[in-house]
């Protein structure tokens, strides 16, 4: 049976930076994962935000190759992250994220797996074709989406963090040890 929460702290809801509700919903899943909870349980809308929050810091650390390039190019989570994006109205993020994911399609396979193999340091040209600077000049901010989208979503639970360790330890039947 599905976890049917997703569940964000207090502290986060709270906070000016919608980074932090993000973040809290990262640190619950990471405790659900290594509580050996398997993603099939967890809120399909967690884990979206989950991705969309690895997309845009791999996008805003290293551009689209980095992305590319630490995410192994997954079929999967490319869906989850276009999904997401429709999800948030991210449309302009979604239009750019599809005509990147095409440059990647048009690639041969020989040019992506040497490109996935290689060092994305030094020269690198497979590198730099798929750098797209536009997703900086965006006025749509993803962060603000998806944090807002977590925090009004009909399944969101905000809760003091006791309070979500309760909730994972009775659906669990069993006690998380906290640090």
């Amino acid at each position: 049976m599905e976890f049917g929460s997703i569940l964000i702290s207090e502290t986060a809801a709270n906070s000016e930076n919608p980074q932090d509700v993000i973040n809290s919903n990262i640190s619950v899943i990471n405790l659900m994962r290594e509580e050996k909870m398997d993603d099939d349980l967890i809120h399909e809308d967690a884990l979206m935000s989950y991705y969309l929050d690895y997309y845009t810091s791999q996008y805003t650390q290293g551009n689209f190759a980095q992305f590319v390039y630490n995410s192994g190019w997954n079929k999967e989570l490319n869906e989850l992250i276009e999904e997401g994006l429709q999800l948030l109205g991210a449309e302009k993020h979604l239009e750019l994220f599809r005509e990147q994911s095409k440059k990647v399609r048009l690639m041969s396979s020989v040019k992506l797996a040497k490109f996935l193999k290689g060092k994305l340091e030094g020269v690198n040209p497979i590198r730099d074709s798929l750098n797209n600077n536009t997703f900086f000049e965006l006025e749509e901010n993803i962060v603000k989406l998806n944090a807002a989208f977590l925090t009004n979503h009909p399944d969101t639970q905000i809760l003091p963090v006791d309070a979500i360790f309760e909730l994972l330890e009775d659906y669990l039947e069993r006690e998380i040890k906290r640090s």
